[in-house]
């Protein structure tokens, strides 16, 4: 099986946690959609409520119960965006975690390897030829 190190498999939590709050993001961005379309519908509803028209007074019970729906749906979307946004914090706090413990973990994998190469330089600065240990 391959050695990985530490900072690769951390690498790969990044990249898999980024998409994770991209996909928040992407949640969050059709809810807000939602909401301007309903807020929209509420505005036209409304409009027809105070219309003087007299086809739209005729009409004006249903417009009610309409704009009724409408609230109960801009409730309901406002509460779903609230989540949302707690969960793309969640995840993008989860992202900046995992991406500061890749950094730690990167920084002790190259201290460790210069710690490496220094150690081999004393080894070979200090270490005894071989046939001088045959000479004694």
């Amino acid at each position: 099986m391959v050695d990985r190190k530490k900072s690769d498999k951390l690498k790969r939590l990044v990249a898999v946690q980024r998409h994770m709050e991209r996909m928040a993001e992407s949640d969050l961005a059709v809810t807000a959609q939602r909401l301007e379309e309903n807020a929209q519908s509420m505005n036209t509803v409304m409009e027809a409520i105070g219309s003087l028209q007299p086809l739209h007074r005729l009409f004006a019970q249903n417009y009610a119960e309409r704009f009724d729906r409408l609230s109960n749906t801009d409730k309901q979307l406002n509460g779903l965006q609230q989540v949302q946004e707690m969960k793309l914090l969640r995840e993008r706090t989860k992202a900046d975690r995992l991406q500061e413990n890749m950094l730690e973990a990167r920084n002790a994998e190259d201290r460790e390897g210069d710690d490496e190469a220094i150690y081999d330089l004393i080894d070979l600065r200090f270490s005894t030829p071989a046939s001088s240990k045959l000479q004694k």
